[in-house]
């Protein structure tokens, strides 16, 4: 049996515009990004060129406003550009998602004022962004976070320390939560901080298992002193805000984790049809085939569970259930097919010289960003049958 090269996703687009738009992606990826992921990613590089070049195409902030130099395009078509990046680096689609999450506070809660100012930049402009809300003594429950912004005539002065900051110490500007009030959510409020603001400094990047290209670092906040002008929303309103964002951001990694499980089942498919055993290629026996076959399932469930919900919010309907379900699904889905796409290949993907064992650390922190999935069983199960009882 001859070798087989992986065909491209067959993707169901809205618009001729989309479909140019998938086109212009793939071409960035063939040329610039897929050639040298194992690499750099083996070195802990940060591929920032990458994010000025999509920058400047215009993919980095697909889903705004084009008034403020966003793309107009629907999450439809937004999430199957980051699956797309992803499967060819996660750190690079994962770090748009990230960069989308950090824009979206300004985006929707910010004023009029506020959005002219400061979004042309961000979704254009050649900016990176980070978003801020864990710390070392609060991941999952968020609302418990201590870095405080305490007011001080027409500045806030922010005092505190945040942990697993995607972009930690490179981004541009920060989309921070910290408290202003009293204890729990709704004493929360949301900044817009700037990279370079006096009093801000970032750890050394914390040593991963995967994404090493994707520097994750602890951000200190020394009296660091923003003017009231960059406080999004009203006083009180940022936990609401947060969890707005976290319910497209999570529609973003479910769409990373299906380019990572589709990248390690193409890797799979043209391993199994290559590769020889007992004189007949391993793709012929059927427990190797099974194998396949329930891999594309999961890669294809996954996709459609995503994008379904991407069509509910694209509508203006409630979608945060099946945002949590997508992000539940998918991730688990990345981690079962990369696993699997290991076993496929042997002790051949059990090595560095094959992306597949790449694949498989990093599907591994899907599970854990942008909420757990024990947390997005909560999310599930809350929507189903209503608040806990004590």
């Amino acid at each position: 049996m001859p070798d087989r090269a992986p065909q491209p996703v067959e993707r169901q687009l809205p618009t001729e515009e989309s479909r140019d738009l998938i086109a212009l992606v793939r071409d960035i990826v063939q040329r610039e990004i897929a050639p040298r992921a194992a690499e750099e990613e083996d070195a802990g590089r940060f591929p920032r060129e990458i994010f000025s070049l999509l920058s400047e195409s215009g993919l980095l902030g697909l889903a705004y406003d084009s008034a403020f130099g966003g793309g107009d395009q629907p999450y439809e078509v937004y999430l199957q550009v980051l699956e797309e990046l992803a499967a060819a680096r996660l750190t690079v689609g994962l770090g748009v998602s990230v960069h989308s999450l950090a824009c979206h506070a300004l985006a929707r809660y910010g004023t009029k004022e506020q959005r002219a100012e400061h979004l042309p930049a961000m979704l254009g402009g050649g900016l990176l962004g980070a978003y801020c809300l864990s710390e070392p003594s609060s991941g999952s429950d968020a609302a418990s976070l201590r870095t405080k912004a305490v007011r001080d005539g027409d500045d806030w002065i922010i005092s505190g320390t945040k942990a697993w900051i995607t972009h930690g110490g490179v981004a541009d500007f920060y989309t921070v939560l910290a408290r202003t009030g009293g204890e729990g959510a709704r004493g929360i409020t949301a900044f817009l901080v700037p990279g370079d603001a006096e009093g801000l400094s970032a750890a050394a990047p914390e040593k991963k298992m995967g994404l090493k290209g994707s520097p994750t670092a602890q951000l200190h906040f020394d009296g660091v002193r923003v003017p009231d002008a960059r406080r999004i929303g009203d006083e009180g309103q940022g936990f609401a805000i947060a969890l707005s964002a976290l319910d497209s951001g999570r529609l973003g990694i479910a769409a990373c984790a299906i380019g990572v499980a589709q990248a390690a089942l193409d890797e799979a498919v043209t391993y199994a049809t290559a590769r020889q055993q007992f004189g007949r290629p391993i793709a012929d026996f059927q427990g190797l085939r099974f194998l396949l076959a329930d891999m594309a399932t999961q890669v294809e469930a996954g996709r459609a569970l995503y994008l379904a919900a991407a069509r509910l919010r694209d509508a203006g309907r409630p979608f945060a259930q099946q945002a949590a379900m997508a992000k539940l699904f998918c991730t688990d889905a990345a981690m079962k097919v990369t696993t699997d796409a290991v076993q496929v290949l042997g002790g051949y993907g059990y090595t560095a010289d094959f992306p597949v064992e790449r694949y498989m650390r990093e599907a591994k922190v899907l599970q854990i960003v942008e909420g757990t999935n024990q947390i997005q069983r909560m999310v599930i199960a809350r929507h189903l049958l209503g608040p806990e009882t004590r």
